[in-house]
């Protein structure tokens, strides 16, 4: 990068110091853990608008193929993909249904959203009433040839007076399923209205209760994915989960450490930092497998600052960042979102990702991102030079 942006703008963040080569991959699938990439959706830019949000279907699900290739499995239709924040329902599920087709073509592992969003949110609703609608999606979901994530349910939050609710639903939901699901814990700072979920605002009481659901249905449950941005909590709750049910980790602050494990056990990964550096992601798992320990923290340790910068507060807006690296590293060619969601962050903001991103090293197309960055700069600040 020359040394004029470099002078005007490195406060933000900065492609200077040069490309950082991309760790080599080999073929194999990944054997100690199982990782699902949470994977982003790339809109139509010229007929796209908030009440009528239009995918790019060739950008979005050559990026999924592009997962696949490197041993991930999809997490499908998540809030990754805008899912419930701007994604509605039916386009939600036909973008699960071209996954699942792309996902059997190539033997690929997916898992898609199952929740209640198409409910109306200013409607109050009965547990039969969520029941049905969780069902309803299951299987549709299931008719398509994913397995099931049960995602937390906005409207089950709000019509749920304590724990016995939610296993009212769920007991009933997970007993009619093919297969066993994963279940979903968004904390709060993903989604202001999952707030209390569980049946308490106490999160370890909520941890409790949720536990005690597990145990009651374990049969019908491969694992959880918990994202509270909290290591302990984490890794409490993994170590009290019956034999056999997963724990997917979901946080986007200390996944190194929680994939990596202790004497106890370790995270198996359901993540969206994955979406971006999927690339040394997935040689860093593939260093874990060879039992390669000072490898796997070479590579995946330097990426956490990075998704951190990405999650910071108010952290539901993290997709932006992710469809920012995602154009620089030309996996489509725009900057735009569903809904305008892509002025949801700072322009210092995705600055300073740049040469976070740099540093790590993510970049397929080094001068393509350079390329794009300096586009960026000059369309934001109107010349190089504040």
């Amino acid at each position: 990068m020359s040394d004029t942006l470099l002078n005007d703008i490195a406060p933000l963040g900065s492609l200077s110091s040069g490309p950082k080569p991309l760790p080599e991959l080999s073929a194999k699938p990944f054997a100690s853990r199982i990782a699902y990439a949470a994977a982003h959706v790339v809109s139509e830019p010229l007929t796209c608008d908030p009440s009528n949000p239009v995918l790019a279907w060739d950008h979005t699900l050559a990026f999924r193929r592009y997962l696949w290739s490197l041993g991930f499995g999809v997490a499908e239709a998540m809030d990754t993909a805008q899912r419930g924040m701007g994604l509605p329902w039916p386009l939600a599920l036909e973008l699960i249904q071209r996954s699942a087709r792309e996902a059997r073509a190539c033997n690929g592992r997916i898992a898609s959203g199952a929740g209640t969003d198409h409910l109306s949110p200013t409607t109050t609703y009965t547990l039969d009433q969520i029941t049905a609608a969780y069902l309803m999606q299951c299987e549709a979901v299931e008719a398509a040839g994913s397995r099931i994530i049960l995602m937390a349910s906005r409207a089950l939050a709000a019509a749920a007076h304590g724990i016995d609710d939610y296993r009212k639903v769920y007991d009933k939901v997970l007993s009619q399923l093919k297969q066993p699901a994963i279940l979903h814990w968004l904390g709060p700072m993903f989604d202001p209205a999952l707030g209390g979920y569980w049946g308490s605002p106490d999160i370890p009481t909520a941890l409790n209760n949720c536990l005690a659901l597990i145990r009651e249905n374990a049969a019908n449950i491969d694992g959880i994915k918990i994202s509270l941005l909290n290591a302990d909590l984490e890794i409490a709750m993994r170590r009290q989960l019956p034999k056999g049910v997963r724990m997917y980790t979901g946080d986007d602050y200390n996944y190194d450490r929680l994939i990596l494990g202790d004497e106890h056990g370790h995270s198996d990964a359901l993540l969206g930092i994955f979406d971006p550096i999927a690339h040394t992601a997935a040689a860093a798992l593939q260093a874990l497998d060879a039992n390669d320990i000072a490898r796997y923290n070479e590579l995946l340790g330097p990426t956490v600052a990075l998704s951190r910068r990405l999650f910071e507060p108010p952290t539901y807006n993290y997709k932006t960042g992710i469809v920012f690296l995602a154009w620089l590293n030309g996996h489509q060619p725009h900057f735009r979102m569903i809904g305008g969601a892509e002025s949801a962050r700072s322009v210092s903001h995705l600055f300073h990702l740049a040469g976070l991103a740099e540093h790590v090293g993510i970049f397929l197309n080094y001068d393509k991102a350079i390329e794009r960055y300096i586009l960026f700069a000059r369309v934001n600040l109107g010349r190089l030079r504040p």
